[in-house]
């Protein structure tokens, strides 16, 4: 079934980047985000080729194939550094095209192929889990952009669907006494390690 009010959610993340994004200057682009060595045009570049490998995979999921997010070999670190240093102008429009390709992605697809699979990095995901994906990238780099979008404005639905998730996982990220000590207020939050 159609994921409607996640497709939503992500269609008003999209207009709010975007909006954030429109006044930036080709200097903006290049100041540092909070990710570590990248810079904004890092960013918005990486959430652009992730949106449009999104594309990839629900065309795939139309004709009946099962598609992989990135081909073998693929660095997205290295794919982001090479559209980083593009004009302002050009970077927008960028991220502009491929949110609107993804958004008639999600449009063109049948409602009942929303259960079929993609081949995500941390392997088999449906659309709607892959939809779900893509809300978390969006509204997380929005963050890592550090332009004024904060953890507090990010959708309630994408934090309920996320919290669960990442609260089942939080005991592979931190050693288990540390982690006990933090939740029973007898310590500082321990370091979490592994990919978000």
């Amino acid at each position: 079934m159609k994921p409607t009010a996640t497709i939503d959610a992500c269609r008003a993340s999209h207009r709010l980047l975007l909006d954030a994004l429109a006044p930036l200057t080709d200097d903006d682009f290049r100041a540092p985000s909070l990710l570590p060595r990248f810079t904004r045009g890092h960013v918005v570049t990486h959430v652009a080729n992730k949106a449009r490998a999104h594309v990839l995979i629900l065309e795939g999921a139309a004709l009946g194939e099962v598609r992989r997010v990135h081909p073998d070999g693929y660095d997205p670190d290295e794919a982001a550094e090479a559209g980083a240093g593009r004009p302002a102008a050009v970077l927008r429009a960028d991220l502009a095209d491929s949110l609107l390709r993804l958004e008639a992605a999600w449009a063109a697809l049948d409602d009942t192929h929303w259960d079929r699979q993609g081949i995500m990095v941390a392997g088999p995901r449906t659309m709607v889990e892959i939809i779900g994906h893509h809300l978390r990238n969006v509204e997380v780099h929005h963050v890592d952009l550090d332009i004024g979008h904060h953890p507090s404005d990010w959708p309630a639905i994408l934090v309920e669907n996320e919290l669960p998730k990442r609260l089942q996982a939080l005991p592979d990220r931190a050693p288990h006494p540390a982690l006990l000590a933090w939740l029973i207020g007898r310590g500082p939050a321990p370091e979490l390690v592994g990919p978000w």
